[in-house]
């Protein structure tokens, strides 16, 4: 199996590094770029930078896929045919949806009309969260009240009532999650490769020992890596819509089908939802609705306020999400609920340091 995990991570950061740059030509070619001019309090880039990164994830996850599917090294049991065509479809979507958005702008109506397609797509096929571990002992059961649908060649099919509504919200939340922390060069292409490199260490754990599903997350890693190549600031290409949904959307779908581990990517998506937390009642207190449209209340542009270059800012947040990510390796039950309240102290923290620094950066005239 050591010789796919280095096959799996290899093929998809070569093909990710080559399709990024073919990308970049096309985005040139067919002015698919995101114009600074469009929001200049919110760009870091001074020039139209290419989109259409995501396309170059996406395909090259799904080539180093292809290639493990084709030399039948997934076990049907662990991940069966379905599951990865409905993983397939969903992508599909996602990339074509983010595509046309890219070009034409779609409007929010049609984006979350997208995204809530795919994460049927996924609930249609059978992945769900059928349980959740209570850290404080037992087991919460979400599948025992299920309604029959439809009956094909022989199978029924079955609406499993709290299962299936609990994972289709939990797809739609990481989706948008790394969606709205896409804001400064290399933040979530960074989170793509810390949270896969997780979730694929989690899967080597003998309580979960699936491999298999660990060569999934590996794709992910080597492709977000390889485009990193050409997303470290400055950026030369952005990840565009269809790469910031596909990101959180696949950490979500891995977290499941790695044994309903929701747990462990809270902890991997933990900062960017309080933060996102965090700008909701921003909003609110300044009378806003909660769903305006961009501004720079989140955390990453906050560090930049404080005086934080964009390099530095990156760093910092992937170190928070380094530290608590991979606690989730060593901490069990009661301990992840500590280490979830950990990181929200230290998110309180952050935003005390950052709002510290910007009064006095505003008292010096440094900032207005």
């Amino acid at each position: 199996m050591t010789t796919w995990f280095i096959t799996t991570i290899l093929v998809s950061f070569v093909t990710a590094v080559i399709l990024s740059r073919l990308m970049i030509l096309l985005a040139q070619r067919w002015r698919v770029l995101d114009d600074p001019g469009a929001a200049p309090d919110r760009k870091q880039h001074t020039a139209p930078t290419p989109l259409l990164g995501g396309v170059a994830v996406i395909l090259a996850s799904w080539v180093a896929w292809l290639v493990l599917l084709a030399a039948n090294v997934f076990p049907s049991e662990v991940l069966p045919l379905k599951h990865l065509v409905g993983l397939g479809i969903a992508s599909l979507i996602l990339l074509v949806i983010g595509v046309i958005d890219d070009k034409w702008r779609l409007s929010v109506g049609w984006q979350l009309t997208g995204t809530i397609v795919a994460a049927l797509v996924i609930v249609g096929t059978g992945i769900g969260i059928h349980y959740i571990t209570n850290p404080l002992g037992g087991i919460i059961w979400l599948n025992q009240q299920s309604i029959s649908i439809f009956t094909w060649q022989g199978v029924p099919y079955h609406l499993v009532l709290w299962a299936d509504v609990f994972t289709f919200v939990w797809l739609l939340g990481a989706t948008y999650t790394t969606k709205i922390l896409d804001g400064l060069d290399g933040l979530v292409g960074g989170l793509g490769v810390i949270g896969a490199i997780v979730v694929f260490l989690l899967t080597l754990r003998p309580e979960v020992s699936q491999p298999a599903i660990g060569l999934l997350a590996l794709g992910l890693a080597g492709a977000t890596a390889g485009f990193l190549v050409w997303n470290w600031h400055p950026a030369k290409i952005f990840l565009g819509e269809s790469g910031s949904l596909y990101i959180g959307f696949i950490l979500g779908t891995l977290s499941i089908i790695s044994g309903g581990k929701i747990a462990t990517a809270l902890l991997i998506l933990g900062l960017p939802i309080l933060d996102l937390l965090w700008v909701i009642i921003q909003r609110v207190r300044r009378r806003r609705s909660p769903l305006a449209t961009a501004d720079r209340l989140h955390l990453h542009f906050r560090l930049l306020d404080a005086g934080l270059s964009v390099r530095q800012s990156v760093l910092l947040l992937y170190g928070v999400i380094i530290v608590f990510g991979f606690s989730t390796l060593f901490v069990h039950g009661v301990w992840k609920l500590i280490a979830l309240s950990l990181l929200l102290i230290v998110m309180i923290g952050l935003v005390w340091w950052v709002m510290r620094r910007i009064a006095q950066r505003r008292l010096n005239g440094d900032i207005h």
